[in-house]
């Protein structure tokens, strides 16, 4: 991205209106960034709203909160709790219904989601490619999700380069940032005056013809390609390795599964605002009369002990089981499924751990030793 080869073009901060304006001409509702409750999430932008500016997001190991950017740019937030997965993979939905017809046979329904055409302004380069792990789950050949495909279908992915990284930010060690690489339609990177824009879907060359945007100078893509180097290397979190499969699944008895668990609530945070958990549960939803029912899935947790339940016993009855399968599903076995870890370096999952618990850390000391 925002090569000297590539079709780069600038756009003035004072024309970001008219961009919006040509996304929503392509038949596009605008979920952009908004501060709400002390967080920045995504919420429906109205025609004639402005996008937010001048907010950063300072963020540690249980910590997150808003401040002002005093350089006043759109997007100097690293990231905030929502990621693009609840827009994707829906936190609950009804997925079929079943009622009795007038001979007291059972008539199965399905259900088509609702899945408008949206938007996304502001997608960083790990949601990107958080989108891209859950997209192999969801989209297998064969085991196509009908939901998911059907919302996943219908998104256009406004992409942003991270210059501004929170401490928590370690996805230069995974490979996913800070700079988007593919993925999206539209990818910005944000000058002071401005931002270097390219295209990367047909959708998105569509929407920048529109606006007649004169080609970036080699200057402000070589602006742009220095502030995403100094980004990544200003992260100060890492991995220790980008395949951690058989150092840590060497080490299912270390202590330090003990030392973890013994700060975790189990309260299931981490996997809620990690954008590649994929984890739900189902059950039936009949209606008071016995006349119907509807066939629902939610998103579960490996930290609740329902998860780990089988006939008759749970084989993950304690926290420290909870916490080491989902490392270990995270880190190590999604390379046997997926090809790749399953963590891309957002750092979520540090910042919204009541307990502070930083992954990287915990990984650091099970590893130790260890040939990455």
């Amino acid at each position: 991205m925002f090569s000297e080869t590539e079709h780069a073009v600038f756009l003035p901060h004072d024309r970001l209106g008219a961009l919006l304006a040509a996304i929503r001409d392509g038949g596009w509702q605008c979920m952009a960034p908004r501060a709400e409750q002390g967080a920045i999430v995504m919420r429906p932008l109205g025609e004639g709203e402005a996008l937010p500016r001048g907010l950063q997001a300072e963020q540690g190991p249980g910590q997150y909160r808003l401040v002002t950017d005093p350089r006043q740019r759109y997007f100097a937030w690293a990231n905030g709790p929502q990621a693009i997965k609840p827009l994707a993979f829906a936190p609950q939905e009804t997925l079929w219904r079943v009622a009795r017809d007038d001979q007291g046979a059972l008539a199965f329904q399905a259900v088509v989601p609702d899945a408008p055409k949206r938007a996304l302004i502001g997608v960083r380069a790990c949601d990107l490619a958080a989108l891209a792990l859950q997209d192999a789950h969801f989209l297998r050949k064969g085991r196509v999700d009908a939901h998911y495909a059907a919302r996943r279908a219908q998104l256009f992915l406004v992409a942003v380069q991270c210059a501004v990284p929170a401490t928590t930010c370690f996805c230069a060690s995974t490979g996913d940032g800070p700079t988007p690489t593919a993925g999206y339609d539209l990818a910005l990177a944000e000058l002071d005056d401005g931002f270097i824009a390219v295209a990367g879907s047909a959708a998105g060359r569509t929407v920048l013809e529109v606006l007649h945007l004169a080609p970036a100078s080699r200057a402000q893509i070589a602006a742009v390609r220095g502030q995403g180097e100094a980004a990544a290397t200003a992260q100060t979190r890492r991995l220790p390795g980008r395949d951690l499969r058989d150092a840590l699944m060497a080490r299912l008895e270390h202590p330090q599964w003990d030392a973890v668990a013994a700060r975790c609530l189990a309260c299931g945070n981490c996997t809620a605002v990690c954008p590649t958990c994929f984890c739900h549960a189902e059950r039936e939803v009949p209606a008071l009369d016995g006349a119907s029912s509807e066939h629902e899935r939610a998103w579960d947790s490996c930290f609740g002990e329902a998860h780990g339940y089988l006939h008759g016993f749970n084989v993950r009855a304690d926290i420290r089981t909870r916490y080491r399968q989902w490392l270990t599903h995270k880190l190590a076995s999604w390379h046997d499924q997926f090809g790749r870890s399953g963590c891309v370096g957002c750092g979520r999952c540090i910042a919204w751990c009541p307990a502070g618990i930083d992954l990287t850390e915990e990984v650091a000391a099970l590893t130790a030793g260890a040939a990455s």
